[in-house]
């Protein structure tokens, strides 16, 4: 066989490796798309985000600003979801929170990922002393309650939007660790990582660019949990007066409120619009997730 053959069947199985990758993808956006809720929670998503996103579009009001001759009346033409306790517009409170609280639930599920992923994916493929080390702070982390140890550590550091993306981030990687550990260690025995050694590339160019592709999957399913399970807990911490400060709009905050058995009673849509936006905006990721984990799990794809 001339070069020019094998330079032709390189060629040949690039195009079908290609091919077959494109259908791969093609099959799972279909199964994606064809499962109602994901499609659901796409929607409702992309409104709410956008929504936000645009705040200014959707309202004229400030979500800072005190008027205090327009305490705590109900819904009407001039404020379609009502004011709170000093006057300032719930629907425009709702819509900059959520800025603020989408940005904190995904900004520390993104640095968690890429913290945990990143060190799930060197401490699994070489194993060692490194894995050891790795997986007993882990094992450590994961021993105290989530929310107790957010709490000591928001106790400790102060209250601000960083120090809370800071506390997410840091409780949260171990969960991504332990599941880029495990896909790594089912997979760098496969045939084909095998050969990739035999051909001589690095240890760290296999992990990163030929097997953490296939765990892709799993982690993005893992990010969208996270960012519905840290918008729940600065809910939580923000209800209770330990999260973001009081003077930034989050839907936590605007929940506070509701602690007086007054406005819980009285007031309703103070909170019941808040706590109806935050349902939805979690609900709708977590159909999201539960599409791509059905879409990307190799044993449905037909």
């Amino acid at each position: 066989m001339s070069s020019l053959d094998r330079k032709m069947d390189k060629i040949l199985a690039r195009e079908e490796a290609g091919q077959i990758k494109k259908r791969m993808k093609n099959r799972a956006l279909r199964k994606m798309f064809a499962n109602r809720l994901s499609v659901a929670g796409i929607i409702i998503f992309v409104v709410i985000l956008f929504m936000c996103c645009a705040a200014p579009l959707f309202t004229p009001y400030d979500a800072t600003k005190v008027d205090l001759r327009s305490i705590l009346q109900p819904p009407s033409a001039e404020h379609i979801l009502g004011t709170d306790k000093i006057g300032r517009d719930i629907w425009a409170r709702i819509l900059f929170g959520g800025r603020v609280s989408i940005a904190v639930g995904l900004g520390s599920a993104l640095i968690a990922t890429v913290l945990g992923v990143s060190l799930g994916t060197i401490a699994g493929y070489k194993g060692g002393w490194l894995d050891g080390i790795v997986m007993k702070v882990s094992e450590i982390m994961m021993a105290f309650p989530q929310m107790i140890l957010v709490l000591i550590l928001v106790t400790i550091t102060g209250q601000s939007l960083w120090n809370l993306i800071f506390i997410f981030s840091l409780t949260g990687w171990p969960s991504m660790y332990r599941m880029a550990r495990s896909q790594m260690l089912s997979l760098r025995e496969q045939e084909y990582v095998q050969a990739l050694k035999a051909f001589g590339i690095g240890g760290m160019r296999i992990a990163f660019k030929h097997i953490l592709p296939n765990a892709i999957g799993p982690i993005f399913v893992n990010i969208t949990l996270s960012t519905a399970m840290f918008i729940l807990q600065e809910a939580a911490l923000s209800f209770l007066g330990l999260g973001v400060p009081l003077e930034v709009a989050t839907w936590g905050n605007i929940l506070n409120v509701a602690q007086d058995l007054t406005i819980l009673k009285q007031a309703w849509w103070i909170w019941l619009p808040t706590g109806i936006a935050v349902t939805l905006f979690v609900i709708s990721i977590n159909f999201i997730g539960d599409g791509l984990r059905d879409a990307t799990d190799p044993s449905q794809i037909g």
